[in-house]
């Protein structure tokens, strides 16, 4: 007993405060603290706005119906609720790992009978042994001296904090993923609009010629050249037709609901859909440090760093400790009087002296540590770039709506008088068709501008971290 006393404080005043987790410094970021500015990006567009991650959803998403279909969605979307059952996973494995810090208390009962021989028996004759035993104790508890355990606990509960922020990422995802899909349903359904609306024209034209050229006022070319612009109306009514029930489907894949959204969730079109909030993107890029994302990639780098520390525990020895009290007797109603106690004291201490698998796990855990600290610094400049995309779209964006406004009235305004001049008998029904397939396109581009600047509004929240609660 003595000597083993003697071994556990030797192996205290030796190797005591040697093997810690490493201290944890955050690494560089990599990224200018500054965004971006010139021509591309808006001035002002900084500071004039609240900064999207203290901005609630419902705040920003302002229109009812979509707000009521991101609130199905995060009812009931599979992808956010296994995000969920992630981080209860990953809590009770901390759990798990904390609890190794503290003894297992174990009670055990046993009862054995066993025939000796009397070839065997020391006193000649057979005879049967019985021996009953019931005994409380501590069962191989390991004595966290060297910080090994201390060390896996550290990682589990980074691992843990992780999943947690890998939950709201998925909440934002979600949440953008939602209005995104909302907004483009909107957009084809205005195309769609768009297309039967000039069908409707182009069939009314094709009449129109038709009965001209049944008079000898027309021609077989100019027939034709209608019937070309209403067979290219049709093909896009079918076509927008077929991607409604995409959205719609997307929609409700996202929704996570047994039964498809009603038509009262849905948009009629782009315009209908109430404005979203303003945001900014703050002073400093160093706002994108609370990105969820970015969050999680510094807690698992916490966790690599944490494992460090338990790799170098591992080459230092291991002190555990297995000890019990109870009581023994050879029959069992004496199992229980007076003067049968039993106890057990036994401490052992085991000492790797030469295993080259523990130094090269200790080396693995360092690479680890740089892939994570790699990692972390990637996903800063990724989220860093989506910000600096989405400001220069928002700088752009309006100048490019406003240009092309001006361009569906001119075209619409050529459309009119080359069709007064057509029916005038001054000018081909060629200067008509041109004109109207300038202004279909013109139209069509209109309606994806409107898209890309209330998508860009959803992207730029969602990339600064909003929706995060």
């Amino acid at each position: 007993m003595n000597r083993i006393l003697l071994i556990l404080l030797c192996s205290l005043t030796l190797f005591s405060g040697c093997a810690v987790i490493p201290p944890y410094t955050p690494p560089e970021t990599l990224v200018p603290d500054a965004w971006p500015t010139g021509p591309a990006y808006r001035d002002g567009s900084l500071t004039d706005e609240p900064v999207a991650a203290d901005l609630p959803w419902p705040e920003f998403y302002t229109d009812a119906r979509l707000r009521a279909v991101i609130e199905t969605a995060l009812a009931n979307n599979r992808d956010l609720r296994l995000a969920a059952l992630n981080v209860a996973r990953a809590q009770a494995i901390y759990g798990i790992q904390r609890s190794a810090l503290y003894p297992a208390l174990d009670a055990t009962a046993n009862g054995s009978k066993k025939r000796i021989p009397a070839d065997i028996s020391s006193s000649g004759e057979s005879y049967t042994a019985k021996q009953y035993d019931v005994n409380l104790g501590i069962l191989s508890w390991e004595i966290d001296f060297f910080g090994r355990i201390r060390s896996l606990k550290e990682q589990a509960l980074q691992s843990y904090l992780a999943t947690e922020e890998a939950r709201r990422s998925a909440r934002i995802l979600l949440i953008a993923s939602v209005a995104r899909a909302y907004l483009t349903l909107a957009a084809d359904q205005e195309n769609l609009r768009l297309a039967q609306t000039t069908f409707e024209n182009q069939k009314s034209a094709h009449d129109l010629i038709k009965r001209r050229q049944e008079v000898g006022l027309g021609s077989e070319l100019d027939l034709n050249r209608a019937r070309t612009q209403v067979d290219i109306a049709r093909v896009d009514i079918a076509r927008y037709t077929r991607l409604v029930a995409q959205d719609r489907n997307a929609l409700n894949l996202l929704a996570g609901t047994l039964q498809p959204l009603t038509e009262a969730h849905l948009p009629a079109d782009l315009a209908s859909v109430a404005p979203l909030g303003g945001i900014g993107a703050g002073l400093s890029s160093m706002v994108l440090l609370n990105r969820p994302d970015i969050l999680q990639a510094e807690r698992l780098l916490k966790a690599a760093n944490a494992n460090i520390g338990a790799a170098r525990a591992a080459l230092f020895p291991r002190i555990s400790l297995t000890t019990t009290i109870g009581t023994a007797s050879a029959d069992l109603h004496n199992l229980f009087t007076a003067g049968q106690d039993t106890w057990l004291f036994a401490p052992q201490v085991s000492m790797p002296i030469f295993d080259a698998r523990l130094w090269a796990a200790l080396d693995a855990t360092k690479a680890e540590r740089e892939i994570a600290i790699t990692q972390y610094q990637k996903a800063i400049q990724t989220a860093f770039r989506e910000v600096a995309d989405a400001l220069a779209v928002e700088g752009t964006v309006d100048q490019q709506l406003s240009a092309q406004k001006a361009l569906v009235r001119s075209a619409a305004e050529t459309y009119r008088l080359s069709d007064a001049r057509y029916t005038k008998g001054i000018d081909s029904y060629l200067g008509v068709l041109d004109a109207q397939r300038s202004l279909y396109t013109a139209q069509q581009a209109l309606v994806a501008m409107n898209l890309v600047k209330l998508t860009n509004q959803v992207q730029l929240y969602a990339a600064l971290g909003g929706g995060a609660r």
